[in-house]
C-alpha cells in the first residue's frame, strides 16, 4: 500500500492511497491544480474522492473533482454544506460498506461538530488501512489494522497556554478539544487497538500553533513500536 499525502491541516486536506490497482483520493481541501501538480497531472486513473466531512478544507473541491470526471463519496450532510449534486455524487452512512475498484471501505461514525465518518480501507491482499480524522476521540475499536491514518491535532499543554495567554478565544479552544485529537487522545486510542499487524501510523491534521512535529512523532512511535511519519501542510 503507497499512502501519499498531498496536503494536511486546517488550510486544506487531500491524500493519496494506492493499493498497485486502484488509486483513490481521502479528501477533496485543495483545489484540482493542486491535486494535478502533486500528481505530475497522471489524474485520468483515480478512481474516486471519499470525504470524511462537509467543511471546506475537507471537501471545499469536491466540485472541480467531479467536473473532472471523478465520483465523490461523502455523506448528505456534507453534500449538502457543499451542494453537490449530480451523477458522480454517491451518497454514503455510517454501517454501509461499500467498494471502489480493488478497495472494500467500512463506514463509521466520527464525533466532530458535523457529520463526519472514519472508514477502514481494505485491499484484496489483505491490508487494512484505518483513516480517521477530525473527532473528538474514537468511539470504535478495530482490528488487523495494517496502517492507520489518524488525525494528531494539538497538545493539551500547548492547547492551555494558548488559551490563557490570549492568542486562541477560550470558546475555539473548547472546540478543538470536542471535535479534535490531541496527541494523548491518540495514544490512549492506539494502545487500545489491536495494533499487532500495523507496520506505519501517519498523524494528520496538525495544529499550526498547538502541535510539535517531532514530539508527537517521537512519543506516538514510542508509545507503540510502530514507524510514525506526520502529514503537515
Amino acid at each position: 500500500m503507497n499512502i501519499k499525502p498531498l496536503a494536511s491541516g486546517s488550510t486544506g486536506n487531500c491524500y493519496l492511497i494506492d493499493d498497485g490497482h486502484t488509486k483513490i483520493l481521502l479528501e477533496a481541501g485543495i483545489s484540482w491544480k493542486r491535486i494535478q501538480k502533486a500528481l505530475d497531472f497522471k489524474t485520468h486513473d483515480l478512481a474516486g474522492v471519499i470525504a470524511s466531512h462537509g467543511h471546506g478544507d475537507h471537501l471545499g473541491h469536491a466540485k472541480e473533482a467531479m467536473k473532472a470526471g471523478i465520483d465523490v463519496y461523502c455523506g448528505q450532510q456534507a453534500a449538502d454544506m457543499q451542494h453537490l449534486e449530480g451523477h458522480r455524487l454517491d451518497i454514503i452512512k455510517a454501517g454501509e460498506q461499500f467498494k471502489i475498484g480493488t478497495w472494500t471501505i467500512l463506514v463509521f461514525d466520527a464525533v466532530h461538530d458535523v457529520e463526519t465518518f472514519g472508514y477502514v480501507l481494505g485491499t484484496e491482499d489483505g491490508e487494512r488501512l484505518l483513516y480517521l480524522t477530525d473527532t473528538g476521540y474514537s468511539l470504535h475499536r478495530f482490528q488487523g489494522l495494517t496502517h492507520i491514518m489518524v488525525e494528531c491535532n494539538h497538545l493539551e499543554e500547548k492547547l492551555s497556554e494558548n488559551i490563557l495567554n490570549g492568542s486562541i478565544p477560550a470558546v475555539a479552544g473548547r472546540r478543538t478539544r470536542r471535535s479534535h485529537m490531541s496527541l494523548e487522545r491518540v495514544i490512549t486510542m492506539l494502545k487500545s487497538n489491536d495494533l499487532s499487524n500495523c507496520r506505519a501510523i501517519y498523524l494528520l491534521h496538525l495544529s499550526n500553533g498547538n502541535s510539535d512535529e517531532k514530539r508527537m512523532i517521537q512519543e506516538v512511535q514510542k508509545a507503540t513500536g510502530i514507524p510514525t511519519y506526520a502529514c503537515a501542510e
